[in-house]
């Protein structure tokens, strides 16, 4: 089948499961599970075991993908998809665990042609998205659909090729599929590479696995894994490896779109658009599924964006960002340390004096605990108020809802960095003030709202929401450039942007 590694040294070689299944040789290992190619002692035929085991690895997430996995191919019914043909719990000598058994596909895998040297035509690779895109229409037809969400070279068979036809294409490995049914989760699958954005966030509909057969085709195009490619505002730069037509080009860039909103809406709309080249999907491209409208960068703009799948780089002139957040005001902080102090220096004072013979009477004692009472009820007064002052917003530029004050301010005409980074399914922002007149400021927390409103009838807001509901990032723009990158940040976080008044 897929990968097959003919590693015959495993210890779970020539062990026999259910009386049935002889393992012959192991096909593949992931985190939590392997897979087998095993014989079938009973029909004769050669089978591929999936085996699950209660090991120091396993996660009980392992468990759920794995018997949604069982459940979903039970429910199969396609010449191009493996067969479920038994479901069992193990416990051998290795521990205990399920078993999951498929027919064997006698082909290698799109990956394996690739690096044998192998290089597909036009024609070829039109065939091959077709087959592609006929087995994801039916898994879309299913109630509840299914999101295969793991499209790439090495999950995709191509059996019988030959000079005049490009073979048959199996898609295997159902392992991260995901149903409408469960929509809610939150676990993050796929391939590195080969998932689109909104799916590091846990997101997965069916136009994100079209995303993957459009970078599946990139690789077979170019011979490169698309992580390895530059990138433009998300979008993967391949055009100038290949020497493909441009009609097959601008559709390949549909499907790979970093923005949900503007990848075909079904593999129907996607094959539509194949099959009839003529109909090149440019109105696609450019279409406004939604009210952010246009993912292209204006030429007017300054703002540059740099990203891969797990980090993107915002460089954001200064005279455009405003990093707001709250704080008391210097004068006002001093004098609540120094209020705080003194009476520190009260109460010890006051525990001194008592216990001096002259002051232990009680008549002394009496007036001598009346005099630091009055002191302390008069500097608790002033803590007091200070605590209560409402805090005022700052902004690095020195403004802030109508208040001046004095902070670190960023030097005209320089550039501002905003990193983002996905890091264990959240978005970290890190704010550098770089080129601040004093020591650079740095920020760092994690990004739970985008939001974009109205500043005047020409100028907007882009801003984003932390963590720490006392800070946030404003940047402004003309409406063209904020409509940019708003849909660009909202789709490579996987966060919908909010509040759009305009």
């Amino acid at each position: 089948m897929a990968d097959f590694d003919g590693s015959a040294d495993s210890p779970f070689v020539n062990q026999i499961l259910q009386d049935r299944y002889q393992i012959r040789a192991m096909l593949g290992r992931k985190p939590g599970r392997q897979t087998f190619l095993a014989h079938d002692l009973q029909n004769q035929l050669p089978v591929v075991i999936k085996l699950l085991l209660f090991s120091p690895d396993f996660t009980w997430e392992d468990l759920k993908l794995f018997e949604r996995e069982a459940e979903t191919l039970k429910a199969l019914d396609h010449p191009s998809i493996p067969q479920n043909l038994d479901f069992f719990e193990v416990e051998i000598e290795f521990g205990k665990g399920f078993a999951l058994v498929q027919s064997y596909i006698e082909a290698r895998s799109l990956q394996q042609w690739v690096q044998d040297g192998c290089r597909f035509s036009e024609a070829e690779l039109t065939a091959i998205a077709k087959d592609l895109l006929d087995i994801l229409e039916y898994l879309y037809r299913l109630q509840p659909p299914i999101i295969h969400r793991d499209i790439k070279p090495s999950n995709v068979l191509l059996k019988n090729r030959s000079g005049n036809s490009p073979g048959e294409v199996y898609l295997i490995d159902f392992g991260s599929v995901q149903t409408a049914a469960h929509g809610g989760t939150v676990t993050v699958v796929g391939t590195y590479g080969y998932m689109p954005p909104e799916q590091f966030g846990g997101r997965s509909l069916p136009a994100s696995d079209l995303y993957g057969v459009g970078m599946t085709l990139i690789y077979l195009a170019t011979g490169q894994h698309p992580a390895d490619l530059t990138q433009n505002d998300l979008h993967v730069e391949f055009k100038h490896l290949t020497s493909l037509s441009e009609s097959f080009i601008d559709w390949i860039e549909w499907l790979t779109n970093p923005s949900l909103a503007k990848r075909p809406e079904s593999a129907q709309d996607a094959r539509l658009h194949l099959l009839k080249p003529h109909q090149e999907p440019k109105a696609a491209l450019t279409k406004q599924k939604n009210h952010l409208g246009t993912t292209t960068r204006p030429s007017s703009s300054s703002i540059f964006v740099k990203a891969t799948q797990t980090t993107l780089q915002l460089k954001v002139p200064s005279r455009q960002i405003q990093y707001i957040f709250t704080a008391l005001d210097s004068n006002r902080n001093q004098a609540l340390w120094t209020y705080l102090a003194l009476a520190s220096m009260i109460l010890l004072s006051y525990l001194e004096l008592v216990s001096l013979p002259f002051f232990a009477t009680p008549f002394n004692k009496f007036w001598v605990t009346l005099l630091f009472l009055a002191l302390g009820l008069l500097v608790g007064s002033r803590i007091t108020f200070l605590m209560q002052q409402p805090r005022r917003q700052i902004s690095s530029q020195g403004e802030a809802l109508g208040h001046r004050f004095a902070s670190a301010r960023v030097l005209p005409n320089t550039s501002t960095n905003i990193t983002l980074q996905k890091k264990n399914r959240a978005v970290i922002v890190t704010l550098n003030l770089l080129e601040s007149v004093e020591s650079p400021v740095v920020f760092q927390d994690r990004l739970v709202g985008i939001s974009v409103d109205a500043e005047t009838l020409t100028r907007y807001r882009l801003s984003l929401k932390f963590l720490s509901d006392d800070q946030m990032i404003v940047v402004d723009g003309d409406r063209q450039e904020i409509e940019w990158l708003c849909n660009g940040l909202s789709d490579w976080a996987g966060i919908q942007a909010k509040s759009w008044t305009l």
